[in-house]
């Protein structure tokens, strides 16, 4: 009996299938032989050697931090922050692997499963997943480059099973989340955990923790800086995976799910403000080290107190937003098109946004519409605010029809926005200057150190590197060289018109005016201080001669090749810089001693020996000693005086007797300043145009820069006592003022002369070739 054809086909189309399979099975069996052998033979030998990570020494950055220990700045290449396994939140570790490798635990360092999944996926021809575990991104991370061709994944699977066979899986993971890298310059978790959130891991919550754990397969693409929208969604697929491997319960999804994220667009964040800080201290140790400075782990403490420096901060960004709105809006700060698709319109604005640049709460935006009494602006998350009210006080003029047009708000334009307790309103971003700066009496130490509104904006340093005309803050050290000459707070000095020829100025004719036009007649000298008398200044300097009070500042630690050897002096027509003046001013505040701000108390390596340390005194040594305790004590009682009935008299408000300073507006108001102590700290506040040009013609020290200083103390005296001093030896009370014992005679409560002519004018050194007597100041 013969098999039918049909049978017989089918039989055969059988055995050749059964054949093809066992000739492929064959085939594999070969191939997979000659791979295996391949790999035992030619790749296993040449593997690295895993000591770069069996000693695992990450490039630690450079850290600057607070005497109490806040971090405020960080240098480096790769922002680095190594977090031991230990240490590092469990659900910071489960977002991870639910999302990287689900079976970490299970597998030996090669993923089968996943890596079949992928090698599907792949036969399309682009290689779109890798399928690499944890174990294979460490080996790729430290050893290999990123390319995917199948030469470098055969030494990445050899050294996956050499770090499973030599490591533990919590070592790897350690490694991993320390590692990886994670965008915005940061490498592992730890520190990207303070680049977008300013926090440390274990604050972090379950939302924050997703968009984190999100990061490792594209940074760029999933940035929440720079990508939010992506980020977002990238998020949700973490919170998913971690809801569907129970690790999570629905209810924490869900949450997670519709939080709102605050995320930083700066790139790095700190709680404390203090970047020019920062910038000082990192030049201290580049100096020393140079590019290891980045890498080796080096941490800084500062003198800097954490209370103080927010204080300062936050007085100086308040009161610059105060003076540049009072004087009014200037229009936005670009116009862009807006498309009439939505989401070209959307990539329009965050373009448009992007390239401004960023400043603490003030938010750039995009005007979307504009309503008798409401705009509606788009910020960068794509979010839509609307503002109305008060919120529109400040850009009031920008709405009305008469507005130029490029003041005017209309659909496109760029501003900025702040959110207030009452809610949004429209703000600028301010072009004055400002800088602020204190220190300890005694050790010299900076507790606090603001160089401007706002280091994003600008780098420049005005505590350091801005020389400016000081005003009547230079004063005080006129009056205390005339103590020495035997004048006395009751010395009587004639407040009336003081006209100087060409030949006693060297120059042309010059007539002093007090700043508000007015003349007292006689006044004592205390008065004259306190209530910054240009005339009556100039007629003291004109009696103890330029030369000798020239000679005198020196003793202050100022520059004197940046003062003028002219009557013009007594106004503050040289140049000094904030930190300068405060050193000057600490003289008066300690009784009559010298002291050099310092910054570094200590520099510390990375296994935590120190480096260097400074030793700061804890008392007043003679040979530090710069004038007579004597005069101290009676200058410091004068410029009390300006503080309570003077120029500085809003100070009175802060209810300490122990607080003294002195106002300065330099000519023209170009300059705005308040220098001042009390509680044993020093303190200098300014204000200015880096270009020069006025305050305006209403400011003066006492309205631009006092403000600040007296914000910053309402903080900073907090549990300071207030200071008394003792009367020194020398001194007798006479109708309630302190004279020398020396000069008890009549010359010490003289009145100076009322003629032009005052005592010792011979001896005044004639003004420069072509200078200009300055204006009134304060």
């Amino acid at each position: 009996m013969t098999a039918s054809p049909t049978v017989l086909s089918k039989w055969l189309t059988r055995r050749n299938a059964i054949r093809g399979f066992v000739l492929a099975g064959v085939a594999a069996l070969i191939a997979g032989g000659l791979l295996l052998a391949y790999m035992l033979l030619y790749v296993a030998p040449n593997l690295p050697s895993l000591e770069v990570i069996t000693d695992y020494r990450p490039k630690i950055p450079l850290r600057i931090y607070t005497a109490d220990n806040a971090l405020i700045g960080e240098f480096g290449e790769e922002h680095r922050d190594f977090v031991p396994i230990k240490d590092i939140p469990e659900m910071m570790k489960k977002s991870v692997l639910a999302i990287e490798d689900k079976r970490f635990y299970e597998h030996n360092g090669i993923d089968w499963r996943r890596a079949l999944g992928a090698a599907r996926a792949n036969l399309g021809g682009a290689m779109r997943q890798g399928g690499s575990t944890i174990t294979m991104q460490v080996a790729r991370n430290f050893f290999l480059t990123r390319e995917k061709f199948y030469g470098r994944k055969l030494n990445e699977v050899m050294l996956a099973f050499k770090i499973e066979a030599t490591l533990s899986k919590e070592q790897i993971l350690e490694l991993y989340m320390n590692q990886i890298y994670l965008g915005q310059r940061s490498f592992g978790f730890g520190a990207a955990s303070q680049v977008y959130f300013g926090k440390s891991l274990k604050d972090l919550d379950i939302a924050e923790m997703a968009m984190l754990a999100g990061l490792p397969q594209n940074p760029a693409r999933h940035n929440p800086a720079v990508n939010p929208k992506r980020a977002k969604q990238r998020q949700h697929v973490v919170l998913k995976s971690m809801r569907d491997l129970d690790y999570i319960t629905e209810e924490q999804y869900q949450k997670a799910l519709h939080e709102t994220l605050h995320v930083s667009h700066r790139g790095q964040e700190f709680d404390t403000h203090a970047e020019y800080v920062a910038e000082l201290a990192r030049q201290v140790v580049y100096a020393q080290f140079k590019e290891d400075s980045y890498t080796k782990g080096i941490s800084v403490y500062t003198t800097i107190l954490k209370a103080d420096q927010n204080a300062a901060y936050e007085s100086v960004r308040r009161n610059v937003l105060n003076y540049d709105q009072r004087h009014g809006y200037r229009g936005p700060e670009a116009f862009i098109t807006l498309p009439a698709g939505e989401e070209e319109r959307d990539d329009a604005i965050e373009d448009a946004l992007q390239r401004r640049p960023s400043s603490d709460r003030l938010i750039p935006a995009v005007v979307l519409d504009v309503g008798a009494k409401s705009v509606k602006v788009q910020n960068p998350s794509g979010e839509e605010i609307t503002i109305s009210g008060d919120g529109l006080r400040l850009a009031a003029s920008a709405l009305t029809d008469k507005a130029k047009d490029n003041v005017r708000l209309r659909p496109g334009a760029v501003i900025r926005i702040m959110q207030e307790k009452n809610g949004w309103s429209i703000s600028q971003v301010p072009q004055v200057a400002a800088a602020f700066v204190s220190i300890d009496s005694v050790t010299g130490g900076y507790h606090a150190m603001v160089g401007g509104f706002d280091y994003n904006l600008q780098k420049f340093n005005h505590v350091t590197q801005a020389w400016r005309q000081p005003g009547s803050s230079i004063k005080p050290f006129v009056y205390s060289a005339a103590l020495e000459k035997g004048f006395s707070p009751a010395t009587l000095i004639n407040d009336v018109p003081l006209d100087l020829t060409g030949a006693e100025t060297g120059n042309e004719a010059w007539s002093p005016k007090n700043d508000d036009g007015k003349f007292d007649g006689p006044i004592t000298m205390r008065t004259a201080l306190a209530e910054s008398k240009n005339v009556a200044s100039v007629r003291i300097l004109r009696s103890i001669t330029v030369p000798y009070a020239h000679n005198y500042l020196g003793k202050f630690g100022f520059d004197l090749a940046k003062h003028p050897k002219n009557l013009t002096m007594a106004l503050g027509t040289g140049s000094v810089t904030p930190a300068q003046l405060v050193g000057a001013y600490s003289v008066f505040a300690n009784g009559g001693y010298t002291v050099e701000p310092y910054l570094i108390a200590k520099i510390v390596d990375g296994s935590g020996k120190i480096i260097s340390e400074a030793k700061p005194r804890t008392t007043l040594p003679d040979d530090a000693r710069v004038i007579d305790p004597r005069n101290a004590f009676v200058t410091d009682s004068m410029l009390r005086q300006v503080t309570r009935t003077g120029t500085g008299a809003a100070v009175a408000r802060l209810g300490r007797p122990d607080l003294a300073g002195k106002t300065g507006t330099s000519s023209d108001a170009v300059d705005g300043w308040f220098a001042g102590y009390g509680g044993g700290i020093v303190a200098v506040s300014w204000m200015g145009y880096d270009d020069s040009k006025s305050l305006g013609g209403k400011e003066f020290g006492s309205s631009v820069a006092l403000p600040i200083w007296i914000d910053y103390m309402k903080v900073a005296l907090q549990g300071r006592p207030a200071q008394e001093r003792q009367v020194p030896a020398g001194l007798t009370q006479v109708d309630g003022e302190w004279l020398f014992d020396e000069f008890m005679g009549d010359a010490a409560r003289h009145t100076l002369d009322m003629d032009d002519a005052a005592p010792g004018a011979e001896n005044v050194a004639p003004q420069p070739a072509g200078a200009t007597p300055p204006p009134p100041t304060n």
